[in-house]
Order: C-alpha cells, then structure tokens, then sequence
C-alpha cells in the first residue's frame, strides 16, 4: 500500500512541494530551510524569512 502525498505550498516561496516540514499549520519547503538556516542575520534575505515565518504564529492565533 503506497502513501500518496499531495504538494504543500512552502509559506516562505510560495510554491507547492512535496518535501519539507510542518511547522504548526505551516510548511517549509527543504530548498528555503537550507537556505534559511544558511543565512546570516546581517544578510538583506533575513528579515524575509522572519517575516514569513511570523505567518505561522498569525495564523494559528487568528
């Protein structure tokens, strides 16, 4: 019996992939995850991320 996953949409690019991680009711693609945690916090690309992950916490205290 295989499992069939259906894409997810990665709240940081926005595209639907099918590998990543569930954060509460978000999910991360591995592509941004790599990059994220690849980032430094003097990059032009960190505020980005943090913006997009405060998405989780907005939704899940909607």
């Amino acid at each position: 019996m295989s499992e069939e996953r259906t894409p997810t949409t990665c709240i940081i690019c926005g595209i639907e992939k099918l590998e990543g991680m569930r954060i509460i009711d978000g999910f991360i693609c591995d592509s941004c995850e790599t990059e994220m945690v690849q980032t430094d916090v003097q990059d032009a690309k960190y505020p980005f991320f943090i913006h997009q992950l405060r998405r989780i916490w907005y939704q899940n205290n909607a």
